[in-house]
């Protein structure tokens, strides 16, 4: 009896470590907003749909420029618009591809191909991505296939950030300001 009930303890604790952990990887944009869930907002790309594969253009493999996104029912008393990308499959934890916030309310969306740099044609700005460098870096998955997350997020004020600021210093600036957020999901395999 003894070995049963030590065996289903251990099993329990494993499953509930394993539950953490996922949860852990990736930030739903719930866990930001201002007093309860927000509104959804519609995030899509004319690149790819939700879960399918990113075409290489927008990796490593190709042009490494971002892709075209667009979105929508952005809540009323919006001041503001933030963007994160990143890989919650990455080995060593969540790899942030891109982040940029301070896009202004009435902004639909971002072309193609947004340049590197500080600041972002039409207002906004871009921080740090996973290799330390301003604006949007694509996927390069070690192995396997990986999902790549966009997630927008419509904020009730301006953020008080220095270009180059770092994921963390975006999400803790966000907290308690999200009142809308969205996201699309896309995947890459570099195996041939």
């Amino acid at each position: 009896m003894e070995k049963s009930t030590s065996a289903f303890i251990i099993a329990f604790l494993m499953i509930t470590m394993l539950g953490a952990v996922g949860c852990a990887a990736s930030e739903k944009p719930a866990d930001l907003t201002k007093g309860g869930e927000g509104v959804t907002m519609q995030i899509t790309s004319t690149a790819f749909a939700q879960g399918d594969i990113m075409p290489a253009e927008y990796t490593v493999d190709g042009a490494d420029v971002s892709p075209p996104l667009a979105w929508g029912k952005v809540p009323a008393g919006t001041k503001s618009i933030a963007l994160i990308c990143d890989d919650p499959d990455a080995p060593m934890g969540t790899w942030v591809h891109w982040v940029a916030w301070n896009l202004p309310p009435t902004s639909t969306g971002l072309p193609k191909a947004v340049p590197q740099g500080d600041t972002i044609a039409g207002g906004g700005m871009q921080g740090k991505n996973g290799s330390g460098k301003l604006g949007y870096s694509g996927p390069a998955p070690p192995s396997g296939t990986h999902r790549y997350f966009f997630k927008v997020y419509a904020l009730d004020t301006e953020l008080d950030l220095s270009a180059g600021s770092s994921n963390a210093n975006l999400l803790k600036a966000m907290e308690g300001h999200v009142i809308g957020s969205g996201e699309l999901m896309g995947r890459y395999s570099r195996n041939k």
